[in-house]
């Protein structure tokens, strides 16, 4: 059966954010996600993830000027220094409170930008975040998001993320499979999933129901279907729920409860 991981930027926004790690854990969940851990001191997010039985799977690098826009700095030239100093305090965080699994975003790039020049930044931090991570344990993740939600965002699709792993070479470079931006941006998930997979460059999935980004029994996409085509292959990552619940998290869970069987 998938595993899944409860977002906690997205999840359980009913309660702060402290609060969230608990009130997963009572849902049933073994895993936790989110955006960014540097609000808090990490010595507290490790002690709410032991305190709940939980396991911290992933989160992002520091990404440039959130509240100005910024989605991350990485394909951005002229701020490597910066993204150097971003890679330094993610892996501090991520040793601190054990994930094995860093996002780093690329960033959105402003129209006419040379986006020749954009790549080749972009591999070269990469390769730099992935050699000072791979003494740690911890695997660089890139996502392909769409461009409806995020404008601008230099990396879209699958083949382009596959592509630049492949090209950096690094064993601990790998990719960010969120089924909600890929069926915006291409579709054919089950074929994406059967294509991409088995190459073990895919080491994180997310899920949301399209095109609302609700819950993922919502929507156009059949889960259930994907979830069984993931077993299939043998996947054993975690599956991150980073959707936005209709009303509250609890409630709306009956779709995971239907996955594991369980009557409500």
């Amino acid at each position: 059966m998938p595993r899944f991981a409860a977002n906690l930027s997205t999840l359980y926004r009913e309660h702060d954010f402290l609060d969230r790690f608990a009130a997963a854990s009572a849902d049933g969940f073994d895993a936790v996600e989110y955006l960014f851990p540097y609000a808090y001191d990490t010595a507290e997010l490790r002690y709410r993830l032991d305190a709940h039985g939980l396991r911290q799977v992933l989160f992002n690098a520091p990404p440039g000027d959130w509240d100005a826009g910024e989605r991350g700095i990485a394909a951005l030239p002229g701020r490597e220094a910066e993204l150097r100093e971003s890679v330094d305090r993610a892996l501090g965080c991520a040793v601190a409170i054990g994930s094995p699994r860093i996002h780093m975003m690329a960033g959105v790039v402003p129209p006419g930008a040379d986006r020749a020049a954009c790549r080749d930044v972009y591999l070269a931090n990469l390769a730099y975040a992935a050699r000072q991570a791979e003494s740690a344990g911890i695997d660089i993740l890139i996502e392909p998001i769409n461009t409806r939600d995020m404008p601008g965002y230099f990396l879209n699709r699958q083949a382009d993320a596959h592509a630049i792993v492949q090209e950096v070479g690094a064993v601990n470079l790998k990719v960010q499979l969120d089924l909600y931006h890929c069926q915006i941006v291409e579709g054919d998930l089950t074929a994406t999933l059967r294509r991409d997979l088995p190459t073990g460059r895919v080491a994180h999935l997310q899920i949301a129901g399209v095109p609302d980004r609700h819950e993922p029994s919502e929507g156009e996409v059949d889960f259930g279907h994907l979830y069984a085509v993931v077993d299939a292959l043998g996947f054993d990552g975690w599956i991150g729920c980073e959707y936005v619940p209709r009303a509250g998290t609890s409630e709306g869970l009956g779709w995971l409860r239907e996955v594991r069987g369980e009557h409500a």
